[in-house]
């Protein structure tokens, strides 16, 4: 049923005007449906919601995608995400606005996204692992990376906010 589901978003999304480069929906959708697949996996992720937004707009802010940082912060405000929250998000290290466990799961963000410069280490893999479980800490990382998909996505074809 969920198979049937995401072929007729990317169906629809194939009829859809679409303001950038290409309608990927229309010239990929086997590609499109699996992406939607994960989509809905990592939505009906054991994380908390409000979590998985600031992760998923942190990320976006760090791969500098508008669609999705509009996209996400409007999220993030209808889960009550505090406006604070919101406006310090990129300096979340310096400030007590957020928890360890929030910030812990803000850093593995920012070391998947820029994986290639900093790597995920066993410290931080450890200390993640302190506040989440094996189940949560790869749902974390399935929602980084999808949230990364996203980001490359948008911008290669020309997504805007």
């Amino acid at each position: 049923m969920s198979k049937l589901i995401s072929k007729g978003i990317v169906k629809a999304g194939g009829y859809i005007n679409m303001d950038n480069r290409i309608n990927y929906f229309k010239l990929a959708p086997k590609a499109m449906e699996n992406i939607m697949e994960m989509e809905k996996y990592v939505r009906n992720s054991t994380i908390d919601k409000r979590l998985s937004e600031l992760v998923k707009l942190r990320v976006s802010q760090i791969n500098g995608c508008s669609y999705c940082i509009n996209m996400h912060t409007k999220k993030a405000k209808k889960l009550k995400v505090s406006q604070e929250q919101l406006e310090q998000l990129t300096e979340w290290q310096n400030t007590e606005l957020f928890n360890t466990e929030e910030k812990t799961a803000l850093e593995l963000a920012e070391k998947m996204t820029l994986i290639s410069e900093n790597g995920v280490s066993d410290e931080l893999y450890e200390r993640v692992r302190s506040y989440y479980d094996e189940k949560e800490y790869t749902d974390l990382v399935m929602i980084i990376n999808q949230i990364n998909l996203w980001n490359r996505l948008s911008i290669a074809m020309g997504n805007h906010a």
